[in-house]
């Protein structure tokens, strides 16, 4: 099932894709039951899955609008929790950051023994096709990380990696907008990684039998047409049931929390020069099997 929240009429509400269509039912208005916020229908699991495949078989030709005539946020777009991160979890990416990456945000270029963790306020994310707001960085060291990113179903503490994957809602796409030196200006990287409109998110939500095949997932990332990074998921240092295992090791995960799963090797703070993004630039984050992630730059 593919998902989308999305305005329409004033308000926000949850759909569900019909993607060879081009069209989007409003499940609140077949089923004014359902929940209009994402992250309490994510909490109703399999009820909320199966009243939304009900609706979506008795919906009316009003009820399907076409994408185009709908604004689609991000899937959760007010998380209520801050975004989980995972730094350098592409040995490669990692690389990057033994030369011109690692000068410029302060990070080494080993690779790490354990997860690496972060996050990002939930004031940051924004929706496909908003502006990512470079002009906030007065340092002007913007950069870009596109990611696969997981949406928690059933929250838990204690869940073995063996059981991670009952735990998972579905997934996402994520860009991790950074600015290099604020990131290394204050050393934890909250502030660098955490501006306003720093975490463009969606547009798809795919429930996770939607990507049974995890490891052929590719993530790249465009910037102005040109690709910059490339990778696929069985690159990952600490896959997904590790990260998993290990957050929730001593914290309980709960339903609509999201766990970004790292970027790979090719973020603009790499080159030589660094490439930071610029007002004008257009920046695409694919992952296969969900779709495309558009955002320009402001």
């Amino acid at each position: 099932m593919r998902l989308i929240s999305f305005q329409r009429e004033g308000s926000t509400r949850i759909g569900l894709v019909e993607l060879e269509a081009g069209r989007v039912v409003d499940l609140q208005a077949v089923e004014p039951r359902l929940p209009r916020d994402m992250a309490d229908f994510v909490a109703g699991g399999e009820a909320s899955l199966n009243a939304a495949l009900e609706a979506a078989e008795q919906a009316p030709a009003e009820a399907r609008p076409a994408l185009e005539e709908v604004s689609v946020l991000a899937p959760l777009p007010q998380p209520t929790r801050n975004v989980v991160c995972v730094g350098k979890n592409y040995a490669a990416h990692a690389g990057e950051f033994s030369g011109t990456a690692g000068s410029a945000s302060g990070v080494s270029g080993d690779l790490p023994e354990y997860p690496i963790f972060f996050t990002k306020a939930p004031t940051a994310v924004s929706g496909p096709g908003q502006p990512i707001p470079a002009h906030l960085d007065p340092t002007e060291s913007v950069d870009y990380e596109g990611e696969l990113a997981v949406v928690i179903g059933r929250g838990g503490r204690g869940i073995p990696a063996a059981e991670a994957f009952d735990h998972v809602f579905g997934y996402t796409i994520v860009n991790d907008v950074t600015s290099r030196t604020l990131q290394k200006r204050h050393t934890q990287w909250f502030l660098g990684k955490s501006l306003d409109g720093f975490c463009p998110m969606g547009p798809l939500l795919v429930t996770a039998d939607e990507l049974s095949e995890l490891d052929t997932v590719e993530v790249t990332t465009h910037v102005n047409g040109e690709r910059r990074q490339a990778g696929r998921l069985d690159d990952l240092i600490f896959d997904i049931p590790t990260l998993i295992e290990t957050l929730s090791a001593g914290m309980t995960l709960q339903p609509g929390d999201i766990i970004a799963t790292g970027t790979p090797e090719g973020v603009g703070a790499g080159f030589d020069p660094p490439r930071y993004l610029r007002s004008g630039d257009r920046v695409e984050v694919h992952v296969s099997g969900i779709g495309t992630l558009r955002n320009p730059v402001e």
